[in-house]
């Protein structure tokens, strides 16, 4: 087998799958290629991916997608800030904030809620920065505000709004690969043993060696008849 190139975005985490696969197929490389959220389906229709891990919702064309989780949505705003006071926030609690709307957003809306400020930052990481500096509040899939995580930030669920889903995305073909088969496997929780997961390989067991059963120490000896003397006939 060939190895397996496995896109991703930016906050999904594959670590777990990633081992698991190291573990069923040791002998099959994993590369993993990180993509931009608007990039990922485009590495898997050029074939540059076998597989994406990437948010819903895309072009499906020539593409297949199973959903796999949906992420929360979060708030991120500057330690001191007013709203650091509540548990979680609704939309209506962000109608007077500044709010930055990033070019790179994955969700998926019409427009953030809130006051948006008219230049939108490039990249999630550039409005992250501008949150720091006081400029507005942003709103993201929970995973990117932790991968942007700064001391000097903090983040609070935000009910009302979007959510994000991460799906795996592979091409659309007559049949589907055996190594996109294998992964598919390991996302969908499925064991070694499942009759449509990757078949297991048993490594034989050595035999275990049966050692002699000890003598009880309180068995009596048999007498030795060779050392006997012999009885005198009458």
């Amino acid at each position: 087998m060939t190895g397996f190139r496995l896109g991703y975005v930016p906050g999904v985490t594959p670590a777990k799958w990633v081992r698991i696969w190291a573990e069923r197929l040791p002998r099959v490389p994993l590369e993993l290629i990180q993509v931009a959220a608007a990039d990922a389906p485009d590495l898997v229709r050029r074939g540059e991916a076998d597989a994406a891990l990437l948010r819903l919702p895309i072009d499906r064309t020539g593409l297949h997608a199973i959903p796999l989780y949906v992420e929360q949505t979060v708030v991120v705003v500057p330690k001191d800030h007013v709203i650091t006071a509540a548990d979680e926030m609704t939309v209506d609690d962000l109608a007077d904030e500044l709010v930055l709307h990033a070019q790179d957003d994955v969700l998926d809306w019409d427009r953030p809620p809130g006051r948006l400020i008219e230049e939108r930052p490039v990249r999630t990481g550039d409005a992250i920065e501008l949150v720091a500096m006081g400029t507005g509040v942003l709103v993201v899939p929970q995973s990117l505000a932790r991968l942007h995580h700064r001391k000097d930030l903090t983040y609070r669920p935000l009910t009302g709004v979007p959510e994000s889903q991460v799906a795996l995305s592979w091409p659309e073909a007559d049949e589907t690969s055996e190594l996109v088969e294998h992964f598919i496997g390991i996302v969908r929780g499925r064991t070694t043993n499942s009759t449509r997961g990757p078949a297991a390989t048993k490594i034989p067991k050595t035999p275990k060696t049966s050692k002699p059963a000890k003598q009880s120490r309180t068995a009596k000896k048999q007498p030795d008849r060779s050392r006997q003397k012999p009885r005198r006939r009458r």
